[in-house]
């Protein structure tokens, strides 16, 4: 139980989660674009970083897209 509270954000959909953006997608898809986008697509890295996303808190997740998904 306490994995899936831990994660919760990454589930939501982003204009849910974040009253700037207007995307339906979830915030995990939005990360993976985002990272797909940094390291020139490629799929072992962008899942590297997504497993860190994964460790991380709501609040972590939260600052991180703050700070690097945030226009």
């Amino acid at each position: 139980m306490a994995d899936f509270e831990k994660t919760a954000l990454l589930d939501e959909k982003m204009s849910e989660a974040f009253d700037w953006s207007d995307q339906a997608l979830p915030v995990r898809d939005a990360l993976w674009d985002h990272f797909m986008e940094a390291n020139g697509h490629d799929t072992d890295k962008t899942e590297a970083s997504m497993k860190e996303m994964d460790a991380k808190s709501d609040d972590d997740v939260r600052s991180y897209v703050e700070d690097n998904l945030k226009k």
